[in-house]
Formats: structure tokens, sequence, C-alpha cells
């Protein structure tokens, strides 16, 4: 009977069904996070198996992690050579080892070929298997930066290590947040189908300035897009995001170029453009259709009883890249409010028929748990002629997954 604590597997995507990883576990506080790291692994269809070194077990117990993996944690090495099964050449062996946390002490040991731990050993035998390994430090700050740890992760680089870069605050070199490590594991493993291909990737809100201090705009995060930039970093892209104001935060490997309005968004988006060959432009922003027709150069009194605001049109900046970049791939977004799915289809299809879309991404945000500020959504996916998929309601990681595999089976054809 399988662990009752691998239920959770693929609950969020099935980006890493069928993978195993190994999580090695190193004598750092941040420890405490590998709980969630396990688990979220898990949501993507992840087998997890954990390996901790002996400091490790001294910050969280191992039972804590055969709970969170639902499979024995290693803890030292026996005569099942127990690092050969899992990282070793052959068939079965894992297809990641994850160092999270990685001491200063583990760097310097992996990076010189020093296998003295549980860890180190396991490692050792990926690098030699040519295993995919990706280190994620965590120590004080003035160990970071100290030449010989700055040296060793130098070489784990050079060596074909994935090394995620901490979070510098308050005089330490924190373990990144979870999402942020999940999302280099996923690059790591994803297709590597859109190699060196160029992406635009437009998302998030824009503002229409009323006076210095007012403005109107919509409820968009930013999360949709967002998700786009990773699914498509993990599959060899090179992605450019021009971002509205958002508390969400962007891939760090993505080229992010950050606006307010919606004219800022149209020259930035322009300009990107025409600065880089670009093979595909994903339109996920929720441009504001209309914005006041003046700004106020102060801020305007309060307490009148009235005030009336002349809003007029804004350009529709898919239109703009369509006459400026005729062979340009364009995936638009439409967003609807409480129509039916027939009659989403048909909205969606107009640009199309226009000329002015290779493909329309359409959801209602009526539906719960659809569209705006929400982590899940659920699209239809509109082509030529009378192609459409519908995506059921899933993470906007998983959506983002169907909707790049919709992108790459169209730029084919």
């Amino acid at each position: 009977m399988e662990h009752t604590s691998k239920l959770i597997k693929g609950s969020l995507s099935s980006k890493l069904e069928g993978k195993k990883i190994t999580l090695c576990v190193t004598g750092s506080v941040a420890a405490v996070e590998c709980v969630s790291i396990a688990r979220n692994l898990m949501r993507h269809g992840a087998e997890v198996f954990t390996v901790m070194s002996e400091m490790g077990t001294k910050i969280i117990h191992p039972y804590l992690l055969e709970w969170a993996t639902g499979n024995p944690v290693i803890t030292e090495l026996t005569g099942q050579i127990e690092h050969i099964t899992l990282a070793g050449k052959h068939d079965g062996h894992v297809d990641l080892v994850l160092i999270a946390p990685a001491t200063a002490n583990t760097i310097g040991k992996v990076a010189n070929g020093i296998d003295d731990t549980p860890v180190t050993t396991t490692v050792s035998s990926a690098i030699g298997a040519k295993i995919p390994v990706v280190v994620v430090p965590a120590m004080h700050e003035s160990m970071y930066d100290h030449p010989a740890v700055i040296e060793n992760i130098e070489k784990l680089k050079l060596m074909g290590i994935g090394v995620v870069s901490p979070r510098m605050e308050e005089a330490k070199a924190k373990i990144p947040d979870v999402d942020t490590i999940i999302n280099f594991v996923l690059e790591t493993l994803g297709p590597k189908d859109l190699t060196n291909q160029h992406f635009l990737v437009s998302a998030g809100p824009t503002r229409g300035w009323i006076d210095r201090v007012r403005f109107i705009s919509n409820p968009s995060t930013g999360k949709m897009g967002i998700a786009l930039a990773h699914e498509l970093l993990s599959r060899g892209a090179i992605v450019t995001m021009v971002l509205g104001p958002t508390a969400q935060v962007p891939p760090i490997q993505a080229k992010v170029i950050r606006v307010t309005t919606s004219d800022e968004m149209m020259d930035a988006v322009l300009k990107s453009l025409s600065d880089q060959k670009t093979d595909c432009f994903i339109s996920t922003a929720a441009v504001l259709d209309y914005v006041p027709s003046k700004k106020e150069d102060s801020k305007m009194a309060s307490g009148k009883s009235g005030l009336s605001i002349e809003l007029i049109p804004t350009k529709k900046i898919i239109e703009e890249a369509r006459k400026k970049f005729k062979d340009l791939f364009i995936v638009g977004f439409k967003v609807e409010s409480g129509i039916t799915e027939k009659e989403l289809e048909k909205r969606a299809r107009v640009k199309i028929d226009a000329g002015i879309c290779n493909l329309v991404i359409a959801n209602d945000e009526q539906k719960k748990g659809v569209a705006f500020e929400s982590d899940t959504n659920e699209v239809l996916i509109v082509g030529p002629e009378d192609s459409v998929d519908k995506v059921p309601l899933a993470s906007k990681r998983e959506i983002a997954h169907h909707i790049v595999d919709a992108i790459v089976n169209k730029m084919k054809q």
C-alpha cells in the first residue's frame, strides 16, 4: 500500500510526473524549509528520496522527512550502497539531486571532491554519473562572502551544477523561498524544446492616472504571465517580461522591464520587439481599455459633492504589434464575464479571424477560481478554423504548461 503522504502527488501539476529527486539536507537552520520543498516537489508529481548529513538530523528529525516524502530517510551509508542506488550509473537512478540547504562546509567538500557524509558521497556519485545537481546555499553573509566560498561556488558552476542564489537579508544569505527553488528544479528538468527562442511576455495591470495620487486600474496580479515565463524558461526559452505594477516576483532568469501606464507598456513592447528578434509575443497583461483624458498636475482637493472624469480609449498593443511585425506569432488573452462557453469562444475568435492573433486564451472571470488574483485558472485555447481546447480548473503553472504546449504545436505548423 502506498504511503498516504504521497496522495498529494500531482495536485499542482504533472510537470515532474515520473521524475525521481534526491533531496539532500545539511546542517543549516534553513533545513526547516525542507518539508515544504519536498511536499511541493511532490505536488508537481515527483517521487522524493531524502539523504541527510549527521548535522542535518540535529536540525530536523528524519521521521519528519519520512512522513513528508513517504519514503525512508537515508542518514548513513550501509552495505546497501544507498548512494549508488540513488545516484549511480544505472537505469534506475534519480533524475536530479537537490542540496537544500547547502552549508559552506558541504559546498567546499562537493567542489573539491570530498565525500565523507551521506550527502557529499551521494552528490559525488551523481556528478560522476552526470545526473543534474542543484545546490541551494544558506549561511551567514560573512561566510558567503568568504573568498574560498565564492571560489567553490564558481567551481560548482563550472562543473555544470545549478546554483540557486540566496536571499540577502539581515546579514544572512538566506535560503530562497520555496517557489523559487521549485521553479529552478522545473527549469532544470523541463523539456528543452524552446532552446534559444525569444519570447516576449506582457503581464500585470496598467494604471490610468487621475492626479498625482489617484488612478484607475484592475485586479490583475500578473500571476498568469509569470507562470508562463517560468514555463518558457523551463523549456530553454529566452524570456523578456514587460511587467505592470504588481507585488508578484518575476523569474530571476527573465529580463524584466517595469512599466506603470498603458502607454509605457505599449512603448516597452514595441521597443523590445524592435531591439531583438522575437519568436513569440504573449500578451497576458490586463491593459486598461480606457484611461482618464488628462492627469491633474497636483492632487485634487477632496470633499467635492461630485466629480466627473472623461475616459478615452487606449490603443490595442497586439494590434500595433501586428501592424509593425507581420510575421510575429502573437498570443492574446481575453477575459469575459458571465457568458456561455460558446460565446466565449466566439468572442475569442474575432482576433484570430482578423489576423491579429495566432492563438487566443479566453476565460470567464465570474467562474470561481478563474482569472484575476487567483492561483488557479480555467481557459479555452482558441486557434484558427475550429481549433479549440478547454483546460479545466488547475493551477496557473499547469495552465501555463498547456498553453505553451499549444504554442509549440502551432509554431511548428
